[in-house]
């Protein structure tokens, strides 16, 4: 969301950022609903002026004993004329904020320019990836062969793009919850919290997805919606509140089920765990002060990227260029974990800092310290991680000739003290 006001004063630098993401001007029809906006409002405060006047007529020609029956006529002919020009507003102001909520937030200067994820740009790459003296089998196949993973009943009862873990795989996927929450408390500094998974539209209109991408959820019989990550209740925390500056910056990290319809995905890893219906991640948010979300981008990256360290897995740091950044993005670190099956790396977080657009949404505020004036503040996301694709990830770097997975060290822990999973156990 964005101030108006400065888009009046800003409508050149407005455009040109909206042009690096490949749309067309906005700032002139803008103006234009604000100008309409104001100017009923202005006309209906002249309005109002004009009838407390003859307001004042009506008192003096009543205690004069004469017949103010005329005026008294003008003053409701005025309000009626103000009720019009107030609704006059008021739709201008609809129109207005209708046009405002569909424009995505603005790219950071150091976002490289590009119109898909071929001007991504790569920063890192961590790791190198295993090579294998047998043929690699994908996660798909590992899985079912060892007895763990059905997409057959899965189907049978929710249809496609949903999963049945059993046993070790199982376990596998909570292992990776407990150790990644583990971390990001314990290690990383965020506060755990197990918020709600059903909303309402005023939750996702602050983070973004609505009311654009209404078709990429799944909505209830009433009304209530199954979030599409724990960005939207984490991030909402603070919608409507005004923080003290001392509390921030605000770190939490979560895992839910998040739920997708992937309307816009059709076609896409339809085989296997990458691309479902639901699935479990842990996110991490953080609410933070203007002049400290750089940083906290580079932060929240590392978090997740130490996370994939300490399992063994080899991945990169991509910037997402300005025609893939999201929706809410002012700036994108992708980090894709390598894929032996698919012999490509493969998106498995995504941080991404918002600016102060989401606030604006959510009318996030703080007030610095010997200011009384607020500000908005600044919030971030991002996974760390998606637990599902991690399993893949463990599956099908850490698979053997005979088809046994090797358990990561830094799970075994949770697992039991296993350090193998295969079929006969």
């Amino acid at each position: 969301m964005f101030d108006i006001k400065w888009i009046q004063e800003n409508p050149q630098a407005f455009d040109a950022a909206l042009a690096r993401r490949g749309l067309d001007p906005q700032s002139a029809a803008l103006m234009a609903l604000d100008d309409s906006r104001r100017a009923a409002l202005g006309r209906a405060q002249e309005v109002q002026a004009e009838r407390n006047a003859l307001s004042k007529q009506i008192g003096a020609l009543k205690r004069e004993g004469q017949d103010a029956s005329e005026v008294m006529a003008l003053v409701a002919q005025s309000k009626e004329a103000q009720a019009i020009l107030e609704a006059e507003a008021k739709t201008a102001e609809e129109a207005l904020d209708k046009a405002l909520s569909v424009i995505p937030n603005l790219p950071a200067d150091d976002v490289p320019e590009g119109a898909d994820e071929t001007a991504n740009v790569e920063l890192k790459t961590w790791g190198n990836p295993p090579t294998f003296d047998f043929p690699v089998q994908d996660h798909v196949a590992l899985g079912e062969n060892l007895g763990m993973m059905d997409f057959e009943t899965a189907a049978k009862i929710s249809g496609a793009r949903f999963v049945i873990l059993k046993g070790q795989l199982a376990r596998l996927e909570r292992a990776l919850i407990s150790f990644m929450l583990d971390q990001h408390t314990e290690q990383f500094g965020f506060t755990e919290i197990n918020p709600p998974a059903l909303v309402r539209d005023e939750a996702l209109y602050g983070t973004g997805q609505l009311p654009k991408f209404a078709e990429d959820l799944f909505q209830t019989t009433d009304g209530r919606w199954l979030i599409p990550t724990a960005e939207v209740p984490l991030t909402n925390m603070v919608a409507g509140e005004i923080l003290d500056a001392a509390t921030l910056p605000r770190r939490y990290a979560a895992m839910t089920w998040c739920f997708r319809s992937e309307a816009g995905a059709a076609g896409k890893d339809t085989r296997g765990m990458i691309r479902q219906h639901q699935f479990s991640k842990v996110e991490m948010v953080c609410i933070t002060e203007p002049e400290q979300s750089d940083d906290e981008l580079e932060r929240m990256t590392r978090c997740a990227e130490t996370v994939l360290e300490r399992l063994g897995l080899a991945y990169r740091r991509i910037v997402l260029c300005t025609g893939d950044m999201g929706f809410s993005a002012r700036k994108t670190h992708d980090i894709e974990v390598w894929l032996p099956a698919q012999d490509t790396y493969r998106e498995i977080s995504s941080v991404s800092n918002c600016g102060d657009f989401q606030a604006r949404r959510m009318k996030a505020r703080y007030r610095p310290e010997d200011e009384k004036k607020t500000r908005f503040v600044h919030t971030l996301n991002g996974s760390g991680l998606a637990v599902g694709r991690t399993l893949v990830a463990i599956l099908e770097n850490y698979q053997q000739a005979d088809g046994a997975i090797v358990v990561p060290e830094a799970l075994r822990p949770y697992m039991g003290g296993r350090e193998k999973i295969s079929a006969d156990v």
